[in-house]
C-alpha cells in the first residue's frame, strides 16, 4: 500500500478512536479534508521582502497586499471570504484599484484570514498562502504543506526561521519541504544590467552553503517586480516601452540615473510624466533599463518580450522548483502534514485505544521509503553523507532530487520509450546493488545505496 493510502487509513482510524472528543474530531476532520486538496504553499519572509509581489507573479494577476493571511485557491468564478474568529466567514467583494484586484475587507471589522477563489490555471495544483511579516513560524507552517521562504541575503534571523520548520521530530525525519528565494534579485547587483546574472550566481553559492543546504531543497533568485510585470504586461505599457527603446541607449541611460530625472520635464521624448511614473512603479528603473535593451535586441513583440522577462526574472526557475519539489511530491507532503497532525492529537489526548496508532505512526515515519528518499536527499545535499563524485549526482537524481518522473530520475533529456527506460533502470539497479553489497564501502555509502536500490525496485514494475 502506498504511503498516502497508509496515512489516510490512519486518519480514519484516529477519527474512530477519538469520536467522543469534539476537539480532536474537528482537528482530524480538517486534516482529512486538507488531504485531498492541492499542495498548500506558504510564502514567508521578513517585512517588505516582496512576498505579495512573488505571489502575484505566481498567480499571474495582481492583488493589493493585505495585512492578514491571504489564501489563493483555484476556482471557476472569483469569490472572496473573510474569516474572523470562530464564526461563519463573511463573503466580500473583489473590486479594482487601478490595475490591481482588491478584496474589500473593510466591510468586516477584523480579518484573521482572507480566502480568495480565483480562476487561474496556475492555482490548479497549489494553494498559495501570503503571510504577514509578523507571523510566527508556527502560524506560517501550521496550515502549509510546503514553504517558500524569501530573503535578500541569508542572515541569522532567516536561518533561525528555516530551522524552526524542522524542529519537530517527524519534520526532521521527513526531511525538508522548503525552497529559499533570493527576492528582489534586481537590487542585488545595484541595478546593473547584469544584476539578475549576479543574483543567480549568489543563489548557486547558497545551494552549496553548509548552513543553508540542510534547511531547504533549493535556492533560486527572483526579481518579483519584473516577474509580475511580465505576466500582466498591457498593450499600452508595451507601446510606451517600445517608444522609450527608440531613444539612444546613452541618452535614455542618462535619464535613468534617478526616478526624478526619468519623470522630469526635460525628458527627450514626448511622453506624459504620469505614463513614465506608472512605468517606474510597475518595472522599477532596472526593469525599464532591461526591457528597453531587450526590445533593441529584437524582442520587439509583446509575446517575445514577456517570454524573455519570465525567463530572466527567475519566475520560470521558481515555477520549475515548485513543480519538482512540491507538486510532484504532493502525496508525500500531504502524508507528512497528516502525520504531524496525528502526532498532535496523540500527544495532547493520549489514551489506551490509541497505542496502536502511536506504534503505526513511529513505524511509518521510520520506514516509509518516500521519507527515506527525502532523508537521503537532505543527507547528500548537507554533506552528512558523501558519496564519490561520480555517484553523488546519480544518487540524488535517482531518488528524485531533480524530479520524480521516471525519465528524469534516469537522466533522460528526451522522451524515451518503455524499453529504453527499462534498460536504463536495470543498468542502474545492478550497479547500485553492487554498491549496496560492497563490504569494503563505508556503512553510510551502503545505506545510501540501499535506498537507491529500493527506489529502482519500486520503479521496475511500471515497465513490465
Amino acid at each position: 500500500m502506498t504511503l498516502d493510502r497508509v496515512v489516510w487509513s490512519m486518519l480514519q482510524e484516529a477519527m474512530a478512536v477519538y469520536r467522543d472528543s469534539p476537539r480532536a474530531t474537528a482537528w482530524l476532520r480538517s486534516h482529512a479534508e486538507r488531504y485531498t486538496e492541492p499542495v498548500r504553499i506558504a510564502v514567508a519572509g521578513r517585512s517588505k521582502i516582496g512576498k505579495s509581489t512573488v505571489v502575484n507573479a505566481l498567480i499571474g494577476d495582481e492583488f493589493t497586499p493585505q495585512s492578514s493571511f491571504v489564501w489563493y485557491r483555484g476556482a471557476t468564478e472569483p469569490r472572496a471570504h473573510v474569516f474572523s474568529g470562530p464564526g461563519r466567514p463573511h463573503e466580500v467583494t473583489i473590486g479594482r484599484r487601478g490595475s490591481r484586484n482588491h478584496v474589500e475587507t473593510g466591510q468586516v471589522d477584523r480579518a484573521d484570514r482572507v480566502v480568495v477563489e480565483w480562476p487561474a490555471r496556475s492555482l490548479r495544483d497549489v494553494v498559495l498562502i501570503d503571510t504577514p511579516a509578523e507571523a510566527t513560524p508556527d502560524q506560517v507552517l501550521g496550515d502549509a504543506d510546503a514553504l517558500l521562504y524569501l530573503m535578500r541575503h541569508v542572515q541569522d534571523e532567516d536561518l533561525k526561521f528555516l530551522r524552526s520548520a524542522n524542529d519537530h521530530p517527524i519534520a526532521r525525519n521527513a526531511a525538508v519541504h522548503t525552497v529559499a528565494v533570493l527576492a528582489r534579485a534586481d537590487e542585488i547587483g545595484a541595478g546593473r544590467i547584469d544584476a539578475l546574472s549576479s543574483a543567480k550566481q549568489i543563489a548557486r553559492r547558497y545551494r552549496r552553503d553548509v548552513a543553508v543546504q540542510p534547511l531547504c531543497q533549493n535556492v533560486v533568485s527572483v526579481a518579483g517586480l519584473l516577474a509580475v510585470a511580465a505576466k500582466t504586461l498591457r498593450e499600452d505599457e508595451f507601446a510606451a516601452l517600445r517608444a522609450l527603446s527608440s531613444l539612444g541607449r546613452e541618452e535614455l541611460e542618462d535619464h535613468l540615473l534617478s526616478a526624478d530625472r526619468f519623470v522630469g520635464e526635460q525628458f527627450p521624448l514626448t511622453m506624459e510624466p504620469a505614463v513614465r511614473q506608472a512605468l517606474l512603479e510597475r518595472f522599477g528603473i532596472f526593469g525599464v533599463r532591461l526591457v528597453t535593451a531587450l526590445v533593441r535586441q529584437g524582442f520587439d513583440s509583446q509575446v517575445k518580450l514577456t517570454g524573455q522577462l519570465v525567463q530572466r526574472s527567475g519566475l520560470g526557475e521558481l515555477r520549475d522548483s515548485i513543480a519538482v519539489h512540491f507538486t510532484e511530491r504532493r502525496e508525500v507532503l500531504k502524508a507528512r502534514s497528516a502525520l504531524l497532525a496525528l502526532d498532535v492529537v496523540l500527544r495532547m489526548e493520549p489514551r489506551q485505544q490509541a497505542r496502536k496508532l502511536v506504534t503505526d505512526l513511529e513505524r511509518v515515519v521510520a520506514s516509509a521509503h518516500d521519507f527515506r528518499e527525502l532523508r537521503l536527499v537532505a543527507a547528500l545535499q548537507s554533506g552528512r553523507t558523501k558519496l564519490p563524485t561520480d555517484l553523488q549526482g546519480e544518487a540524488l537524481r535517482l531518488v528524485g532530487a531533480e524530479g520524480t518522473a521516471p525519465a528524469v530520475r534516469l537522466g533522460f533529456e528526451y522522451e524515451p520509450d518503455a524499453g529504453e527506460l527499462r534498460e536504463a533502470l536495470l543498468d542502474a539497479l545492478v550497479r547500485w546493488q553492487a554498491r549496496a553489497l560492497d563490504v569494503h564501502a563505508p556503512n553510510d555509502h551502503r545505506r545510501a545505496a540501499q535506498v537507491v536500490v529500493r527506489t529502482c525496485e519500486g520503479l521496475l514494475p511500471r515497465f513490465g
